[in-house]
């Protein structure tokens, strides 16, 4: 199961990836054309949709390496079951968060559908397409956070110590 798991996270984070190299790609060509002097049409809405996808589908697997901002003042005061039962409640919550941002995401999703609800821009594309990103990237956070607490619950989670902190002065 763990296997699974973090080839879920590593495929999200790969689509991530992929999203914003379309999106360098789209950006580029949207100079190039101005340059050039012709049009594509609804480019400037494409690549907005590829940020948001790349956005969206990185969470989980920035959760998982420990890179999501964390305010650790009070948790670092802390030490055994006060710790942990603080662990747990901020994992619960996170997780009771991340689970309605998934289904309230999956929900906008398919109301676009339902409703042939379509970009304002030139382009005019159905909605629900760039929106399965976020849907996806959300579902996948909540797996992700669920995972997070029970490894904690089971005392297996290793929280992975974040380098930024070294880099910023």
């Amino acid at each position: 199961m763990r296997r699974l798991l973090n080839a879920l996270y590593d495929t999200t984070a790969a689509l991530a990836a992929i999203s914003m190299v379309a999106l360098l790609a789209a950006v580029l060509l949207s100079i190039l054309s101005r340059q050039m002097n012709f049009l594509i049409s609804g480019i400037d809405a494409y690549a907005g949709y590829l940020m948001a996808a790349a956005g969206f589908l990185a969470l989980a697997h920035t959760l998982k390496r420990g890179e999501h901002i964390r305010v650790t003042l009070i948790i670092n005061a802390l030490k055994g079951r006060p710790r942990k039962g603080l662990e747990i409640t901020a994992l619960a919550i996170g997780s009771m968060l991340a689970i309605l941002f998934a289904y309230y995401s999956i929900r906008l999703a398919w109301q676009s559908h339902e409703f042939n609800d379509v970009s304002t821009s030139n382009d005019a594309t159905p909605l629900w397409i760039p929106q399965l990103s976020m849907a996806l990237g959300a579902v996948v956070l909540a797996i992700a956070c669920v995972d997070e607490l029970v490894l904690e619950i089971l005392g297996k989670r290793s929280v992975p110590v974040s380098g930024e902190a070294l880099r910023n002065e």
